[in-house]
């Protein structure tokens, strides 16, 4: 059993016998990949979430409560999801974790509004960590439904406030994954680019398929061919991974301005490389200046699962939004949870972050940073990590984006 393996099934463990000596367990169910191309992602995910439980438990729980976060294998799969969701609720989860994949997401939504019209008294919520495609908080949006990540135009607004200053570039392709997040992200670099920069020439627009492609050196040509000046991805997972490994093999320096470039593995294939020309928009990096609280935590993680890096923040920022829910509810059932996150705001490591209510879309400072030599903390167990770029931090006022969600809630 490799040193990962041990360290999850040390975590698993721990949760278990906590919740075992607990019969008021809050039980979480977290969908999304565990195995096959995708299943880095998802397992990077699930370790912060089954790190930040053991946290609030060894704190006194929730409400007295302890959590237990219970791993379901979705193989990225839509229809797969939904049979994974069916035994979430069936194991008695009544709250669920998903980021990794909008068609997923957009599935679970679904799924979650009929099962809760169904099942009065036995309702669910989803928890979206990640999945980013803007409809869910808006023409989609659910009471069951709060998302913990910014969504696509918001990153897409910051990725193209930083171009709009940099006279350098112009020329721009743009590559995605074939779906609808993909979809979403293109359609929004078109839109933000022509009202922000119309001189700017898009000399590519291509969508490939999610987690199909072993090799990116034939899209790595095209956009050398295409002479851009930069390129904008929001490509995750082993797609910008082995994006970025097509891109270092091919010699070019193009830079990439993307929503993921912290995916595993991204920074160190590109190597020196990455230095001044892999970008990324997040809500957070580790070496932004923090307390020395949240230093432990980074190094905590780090230490217990030596193949990953404290990436998802989020994930942490997610579970504080709950336990600051229930105890202002003084309830875990979900109903009152749902009513007490509706503009709540919780003091994060990084700055104050709010789920609005109008759409259960948090709002956050986000950053641009890109990957220097010069940081505390490395990435990929090499030495170059993420560090802000100047005038990178867009503060939660500047990053908050407009909403038409028309949202039922229940009385």
């Amino acid at each position: 059993m490799n040193i990962r393996k041990t360290a999850i099934l040390a975590v698993a463990t721990s949760v278990i016998a906590l919740t075992a000596a607990n019969a008021e367990t809050v039980k979480m169910a977290f969908i999304d990949p565990l195995s096959g191309p995708m299943g880095p992602s998802g397992e990077a995910a699930y370790t912060s979430f089954q790190l930040a439980a053991e946290h609030i438990n060894a704190n006194g729980g929730v409400n007295g409560n302890e959590i237990e976060i219970i791993g379901y294998d979705n193989k990225v799969d839509p229809k797969e999801s939904l049979v994974q969701l069916q035994k979430a609720i069936d194991d008695g989860a009544r709250f669920i974790f998903q980021g990794n994949g909008s068609s997923v997401a957009a599935a679970i939504i679904e799924a979650v509004n009929k099962h809760n019209a169904r099942n009065p008294g036995e309702e669910v919520l989803f928890f979206n960590y990640a999945a980013v495609t803007p409809a869910f908080t808006n023409e989609m949006c659910s009471f069951w439904h709060f998302r913990f990540d910014a969504h696509a135009d918001m990153k897409m607004a910051a990725i193209t406030d930083y171009i709009k200053d940099n006279q350098d570039i112009e020329k721009v392709y743009l590559i995605g994954q074939d779906y609808v997040f993909g979809q979403a992200v293109a359609d929004a670099a078109v839109s933000m680019l022509t009202e922000k920069r119309p001189d700017i020439e898009i000399v590519g627009n291509e969508l490939h398929p999610l987690a199909k492609v072993t090799d990116f050196t034939p899209y790595i040509q095209k956009i050398i061919s295409s002479e851009a000046d930069a390129v904008i991805t929001g490509n995750w997972g082993a797609d910008m991974q082995l994006l970025m490994k097509a891109a270092a093999e091919s010699g070019s320096d193009i830079p990439y301005l993307t929503f993921y470039g912290g995916s595993k593995g991204a920074v160190s294939s590109l190597g020196e490389g990455a230095i001044d020309r892999l970008y990324q928009v997040t809500e957070a990096i580790t070496n932004l200046d923090a307390s020395d609280e949240q230093y432990a935590l980074i190094e905590e993680y780090k230490q217990r699962f030596p193949d990953y890096d404290y990436y998802y923040h989020r994930a942490w920022n997610a579970m504080d939004f709950f336990v600051a829910a229930a105890e202002k509810a003084g309830s875990v059932d979900p109903i009152p949870v749902a009513k007490a996150l509706e503009g709540l705001s919780i003091e994060e490591a990084y700055g104050t972050a709010t789920m609005r209510a109008d759409d259960h879309q948090v709002q956050q400072n986000l950053y641009i940073s890109t990957v220097s030599a010069d940081v505390k903390y490395g990435v990929d167990n090499i030495d170059l990590g993420w560090k802000l770029v100047e005038g990178g931090k867009i503060d939660m006022a500047s990053a908050e984006q407009p909403t038409n969600c028309e949202m039922e809630r229940p009385e």
